[in-house]
């Protein structure tokens, strides 16, 4: 289902991207390593977008290949209605100003020889917004809204745990006042009671600015918290995608059911059926014909080792790529007679 027009932010319309692999003497290109695959999405506004997968399925550069941090290879992205991969000079730098960016790694995102204050306000200096003294006033503000003090703004990252560098972080995107923030496995590498801590931070600044997220992680517990529609990535392609609540109470892929049963559940003595997929994620630089999954897939048929599968809907705001599923179904949910 679309959504209004005038509550769609951001638009990903068959996104791809292509790494070159070069050999040979003169360094020709022999191979591509399909890293995102034809990816397409929606993001309402002050919606999170969950996006999951197993690691190198893709998840990462689809994010960074959004913000044009990396060269798309083809596909569109439009935010606000504006198409972003046509932007250049001025035109992409305002677009960037609303679109930012939470990393991974809290110890190598952060500029070592920069104080707090001085990462935190490059934004707004690149951007040109307010005054030198609103600059600081608004670096205090933000470093207090996110559990730092303002001492800290005179402090350096080495100074600074795990928890306290992705505060930084998390301050250094708010900023320059965005409407959409990529967060990139954002506590991941954060010990688990500081997980709850910033995942609850993410939560409660959602509310406060309005923000959009699309929310990258491996965490199936901390994707259910957080989000309001969860995509399932595998190899490059969106496998499933719909509201949190239907998709963790009615997975209909293969590859989600198998996610799902991997999450352990919080009452004693209560066990899920595991299921256990078979070999490894195949390499993106030869993909599978056909479905991608139907290697691994437990539930494959001849079609799925030639044929691609179309994204259809499954009942209301349910989009699955399988071949188990009818294109025109009679019912939701039912499945193809095998």
């Amino acid at each position: 289902m679309t959504p209004p027009a005038n509550n769609l932010l951001l638009n990903v319309t068959d996104l791809k991207k292509y790494f070159p692999v070069r050999a040979g003497v003169f360094s020709r290109v022999a191979a591509h390593v399909k890293a995102v695959d034809g990816v397409s999405f929606q993001i309402r506004r002050g919606e999170t977008l969950g996006l999951v997968g197993e690691s190198g399925c893709g998840k990462t550069t689809a994010g960074r290949t959004i913000l044009r941090l990396i060269e798309p290879t083809a596909g569109q992205v439009s935010f606000n209605g504006t198409a972003v991969f046509g932007l250049h000079g001025e035109e992409l730098r305002h677009v960037r100003k609303q679109m930012q960016i939470i990393f991974q790694d809290p110890y190598g995102s952060l500029n070592p020889r920069m104080t707090v204050g001085g990462i935190v306000m490059e934004g707004m200096l690149a951007h040109r917004l307010y005054s030198k003294n609103d600059r600081v006033e608004r670096t205090f503000r933000l470093l207090e809204r996110v559990g730092l003090d303002r001492d800290h703004f005179y402090r350096y990252p080495h100074e600074f745990s795990g928890g306290q560098r992705q505060r930084i972080g998390i301050a250094r995107a708010l900023a320059v006042e965005p409407e959409f923030i990529v967060c990139d496995e954002p506590v991941s590498a954060l010990d688990v009671s500081i997980q709850a801590q910033i995942i609850n931070l993410l939560a409660d600044l959602k509310q406060e600015f309005g923000l959009a997220y699309l929310f990258i992680a491996h965490d199936l517990s901390v994707v259910e918290h957080i989000s309001d529609r969860v995509a399932v990535m595998y190899l490059g392609r969106i496998v499933e995608n719909a509201p949190s609540e239907e998709l963790f109470s009615n997975p209909l892929h293969p590859y989600t059911k198998a996610l799902l049963a991997s999450v352990p559940l919080l009452e004693p003595g209560v066990r899920r059926k595991r299921i256990v997929l078979p070999g490894d994620v195949p390499s993106p630089l030869n993909p599978p014909p056909g479905c991608p999954f139907h290697p691994r897939c437990p539930e494959v048929m001849d079609v799925c080792r030639s044929q691609m599968p179309p994204t259809i809907e499954q009942g209301r705001d349910h989009f699955v790529a399988c071949h188990l599923y009818p294109i025109h179904p009679a019912t939701p949910s039912e499945p193809r007679p095998r």
